[in-house]
């Protein structure tokens, strides 16, 4: 396998909204951020990602870009932009701007000169159908109907997302030029690498056939089935790596629903020359029933563990994946797999070594690293999410069902659970700022805080710096092939990772009971590299694991 830097990088996911206020207006800043670099050095994370800080009318805070050369006027001017991914260089770090390709905002320039009537440069841009109904029955991934009318335009236009994030026309020249030469721009200004979002819709299909009723998917509105990974799609990436990427020392990372692992390698083998690595949604929809992701079915480990290792034997040695469980779009993962009261800090540590210690590059999302849980307001005003209120206004307005069923749905997947003010320490808005925040903070953050991580030897914090560490100090973990172990374990995920003579065994609990568990006996003694519970002398072939336990051992040899 090639090495590269970016295979050995962990990054560090910054919500900008969340992070850190900065001057007193209740929502996050660049300044914020910045004062907070010395904190993700010292946590030793390689990349920063930054969410979305262009100019946008914050319909999807952020994700609806008005103009992608100009900074939101909320999180600073472009100055604190550059002083930022100044400050992040001077510290060795590297810089990932968040790119949004699939749509702009309604209030972008381009969409409001595509409204005009007559020959019209801009109207291509995006996909207006005339007519005197909807072309079609898809629903947005938002809820609704995927298309809107505009009396200016006097025609219907497509937006997958909310009503106010058109999707843009990838299949008209002159945009893609266009989105190139933005892209271009951010390169040219220092950032070292890209998340793509939703970039595997950016292809549409060349007639508007109606989608299935019958055919919803757990991750894509139900016409996501039709869209994404469409005819051409491969054709976009490859021109896309021509014009920009491989110009550049950078590396991009795809967000990419509704794709199999083997669609995953396609898009990152490194010999087809289009994208470096791909952020896949399958193993975060395990608990999504057959309505979509508000509707939770028990979480079945043996099927994340199949997906997990189909994806890693897939693009073992080919292609690369970002490893995640907890990002802006998901509940935290200790609240929603795990026990966030009685085993808290076990089961956010049994999460992080299950995936840090895979083959791909690690992703923490703020907080994480703190083990952050899931918020609950009582009232649907406090939430902010235009995906949520959406959700809450069909379900309870269309649908007639109470509040209380619904709310129940938006306490599990609203990603407003992701969203709340980061808790920095115990003082009031726990450290975020100064005045009331944009949306409250979690009510435990006296008990869940950065100050009080770093005073504790215990904490989730450390342990979160010792597999970074230990990332760093052995090539295994990085390069290592994955073979996995007791598959047939409903409760117990392990795995081997393997590199010239050296193995790493890994063995997480996924449960809130014991566990008794044989992993064979190793030709050379293994040495436990690290463990969330004090851990005794114990064979591998009888090894008691406790609720959300988790080891590492590393063996010169490989097991037998």
């Amino acid at each position: 396998m090639t090495r590269t830097w970016w295979k050995e990088a962990v990054i560090y996911q910054v919500y900008p909204r969340s992070f850190r206020d900065s001057d007193g207006d209740g929502i996050g800043d660049l300044k914020g951020i910045e004062e907070k670099l010395d904190y993700l050095k010292e946590l030793g994370v390689d990349v920063i990602w930054l969410g979305p800080v262009y100019k946008s009318p914050n319909d999807d805070y952020g994700y609806d870009v008005s103009n992608y050369y100009e900074i939101m006027d909320e999180f600073g001017s472009m100055d604190d932009w550059t002083s930022l991914s100044s400050e992040i260089h001077r510290r060795g770090m590297k810089i990932m701007m968040d790119i949004i390709l699939n749509h702009t905002s309604d209030e972008h320039a381009w969409f409001q000169a595509s409204k005009a009537p007559g020959s019209n440069p801009y109207r291509d841009y995006y996909y207006w159908r005339d007519g005197d109904r909807e072309p079609n029955n898809w629903e947005s991934f938002f809820g609704g109907s995927a298309w809107k009318y505009d009396e200016e335009a006097r025609a219907y236009y497509l937006h997958l997302f909310s009503a106010k994030q058109p999707d843009l026309n990838w299949s008209h020249a002159a945009l893609r030029k266009e989105m190139y030469s933005m892209m271009r721009f951010w390169l040219d200004k220092g950032v070292d690498a890209f998340r793509l979002d939703a970039v595997n819709l950016l292809v549409k299909p060349g007639e508007w056939q109606d989608a299935e009723p019958a055919e919803p998917d757990h991750c894509l509105a139900p016409c996501g089935h039709l869209i994404a990974n469409g005819e051409g799609i491969h054709d976009i990436f490859q021109e896309m790596n021509n014009e920009v990427f491989s110009n550049y020392p950078m590396f991009t990372v795809a967000e990419m629903a509704g794709v199999s692992a083997e669609e995953g390698l396609l898009y990152t083998d490194s010999a087809r020359k289009e994208l470096d690595s791909i952020i896949y949604f399958e193993h975060m929809d395990v608990d999504n029933g057959p309505g979509g992701r508000w509707e939770t079915i028990p979480f079945s480990l043996q099927a994340f563990k199949q997906i997990i290792t189909r994806w890693q034997l897939k693009l073992q040695g080919k292609g690369w994946i970002g490893l995640y469980l907890n990002n802006h779009d998901q509940p935290r993962v200790v609240s929603r797999w795990g026990n966030d009261t009685r085993y808290r800090v076990e089961s956010a540590k049994m999460f992080a070594t299950c995936i840090h210690m895979l083959q791909g590059s690690p992703y923490i999302y703020q907080g994480e690293e703190i083990g952050m849980t899931n918020i609950r307001f009582d009232r649907i005003k406090d939430y902010r999410d235009v995906e949520t209120l959406n959700y809450y206004r069909i379900e309870c307005e269309t649908k007639g069902r109470s509040h209380e069923e619904v709310m129940r749905d938006i306490y599990l997947k609203s990603r407003d659970n992701a969203r709340t003010p980061m808790q920095w320490d115990d003082s009031v808005y726990a450290g975020f700022g100064t005045v009331q925040p944009w949306i409250d903070v979690n009510p435990n953050y006296k008990e869940v805080n950065v100050e009080k991580a770093l005073a504790d030897p215990d904490s989730v914090l450390h342990y979160y710096r010792e597999l970074i560490r230990l990332r760093k100090r052995y090539d295994v973990i990085v390069y290592g092939d994955y073979s996995p172990l007791l598959e047939e374990h409903s409760d117990v995920f392990a795995y081997r990772r393997t590199l010239n003579d050296e193995a790493l065994i890994v063995v997480t609990n996924f449960s809130e009971r014991e566990q008794m568990v044989d992993l064979g006996e190793p030709t050379s003694q293994p040495s436990l590299l690290l463990a969330n519970y004090p851990a005794a002398e114990e064979p591998l072939t009888a090894l008691r694991l406790r609720p959300f336990e988790a080891r590492i051992y590393l063996a010169r040899n490989h097991i037998s």
